[in-house]
């Protein structure tokens, strides 16, 4: 019978992994707490609806990636393919927009269909904020800026760099869309066939195609910037000026949109060339009209996703994962003889109250003196606690190093949690 395998881009996340998983996840999340923005858990699942309207239905990720289904009613349902939309949904549902500012994130796994490949999954993983009920750039500015020290935070302040721009509003980009489909129709026959469907669609992500051919012929085109109203340009060179008192660097790029249908005024993203092509880590911008649109009052809204696969890509490929980021045990609790287990398992108890954050493993499953410290040592544990008849009798406990050219000793067990204590500090 064949075995039974992982859906192709569906991948498992392994022990030996999770650590600089959790690693990642608790920086944001210590770094988010420090401005005050609190977490919101949604299902993965949701009517697909919600994502048509919010999305747009011309948009590739409606289109050819979502995950569609019906169930037993009837109801076409989509697993999740971003954040925002959801999050959204959720916030309005239960009453916390109405008269209120929230900062709010959350943090799973996302799933579009798309080509496999390094860094891009079918089952990926986003980190999400979303403020609502704020109307100035100044929240613009501390998104971008709480960014900034997040990458401070991880060691990649000079491998990550700030993209921004301003698509203006709703009724100024219809007018500079029609301008580009004029400019663009000319070149038709001259577009990569991507740009060509998009000009019929969704002409505004022509201006981000990688195709040197459609880049050429970009180089003339209308610029966004000719159509923007007043308002949005206000609001974007206040935000440029906020960027600037707080000392965060940043280019503006005339070609920055994004592929999603809600987005208005600023948008960004944040950008590495340290992953081999230039990719994007981190990206969002304003979306004022997604409340309303999805059924709510109108509601100021601004946020962003970071791609966690490819942050901890990142990370990896510049070796800048701590040390004392791994899964080692601190210490393991060896048993000698049936009558020495259940001895073992309370001193283990004990070191584990006694040692707050520490790993002390307990040796299960028996066997010999020399297996029993064959898997102590494969635990990464610095430390091997012994206990026999002999120990249990004196009221002691070996206390062998595993990582130092030491000798082993007897401790008293009443020590045995201070020594280690002490010892774990080195």
């Amino acid at each position: 019978m064949a075995k039974i395998q992982a859906i192709r881009g569906m991948n498992d996340i392994l022990p030996e992994q999770t650590p600089v998983w959790q690693y990642l996840e608790s920086t944001v999340r210590g770094v988010l707490a420090q401005y005050g923005y609190q977490e919101i858990r949604m299902p993965i699942v949701e009517q697909t609806d919600l994502f048509k309207r919010s999305i747009g239905e011309v948009t590739d990720i409606v289109e050819k990636e979502m995950y569609t289904f019906e169930d037993r009613n009837g109801d076409s349902l989509t697993l999740r393919p971003e954040g925002t939309a959801g999050c959204v949904r959720a916030a309005e549902e239960h009453g916390l927009l109405f008269n209120q500012t929230r900062r709010l994130w959350y943090t799973g796994p996302m799933f579009r269909h798309e080509r496999p490949q390094k860094g891009r999954y079918r089952q990926f993983h986003q980190i999400g904020v979303e403020c609502f009920g704020m109307d100035g750039p100044d929240i613009d500015a501390e998104l971008l800026i709480l960014t900034s020290r997040l990458w401070k935070a991880l060691g990649l302040s000079t491998h990550t760099r700030l993209e921004i721009n301003s698509i203006g509003t709703s009724e100024a980009r219809k007018v500079y869309r029609q301008a580009l489909v004029d400019y663009l129709s000319q070149f038709k026959e001259d577009l990569d066939a991507d740009s060509q469907r998009r000009l019929a669609t969704n002409p505004l992500r022509i201006l981000d195609s990688k195709d040197q051919a459609t880049r050429k012929i970009l180089e003339n085109a209308p610029s966004l910037d000719d159509y923007l109203d007043e308002e949005s340009r206000e609001h974007f060179d206040r935000l440029k000026s906020l960027l600037d008192a707080a000392g965060v660097t940043y280019t503006v790029n005339p070609a920055l949109v994004r592929g999603l249908d809600y987005y208005g005024k600023t948008v960004f993203e944040w950008i590495t060339e340290s992953l081999g092509a230039q990719g994007t880590v981190c990206a969002g911008g304003r979306y004022d009209g997604l409340v309303e649109q999805l059924g709510g009052k109108p509601t100021r809204a601004v946020g962003f996703a970071m791609g966690v696969e490819r942050l901890i890509l990142l990370l990896e490929t510049l070796n800048l994962i701590p040390e004392s980021v791994n899964s080692d045990a601190d210490v393991y609790v060896t048993a000698m003889g049936d009558n020495a287990v259940a001895s073992a398992m309370a001193l283990a108890e004990n070191l584990r109250t006694a040692l707050p954050g520490k790993t002390v493993i307990t040796h299960c499953g028996g066997g010999s003196f020399k297996s029993q410290m064959k898997k102590a040592d494969r635990s990464g544990a610095r430390y091997a606690v012994i206990l026999g008849d002999n120990e249990i009798e004196n009221g002691t406990a070996g206390l062998k190093p595993l990582r130092a050219a030491e000798d082993q000793r007897e401790v008293g067990q009443a020590e045995l949690a201070s020594v280690l204590a002490d010892a774990l500090k080195h």
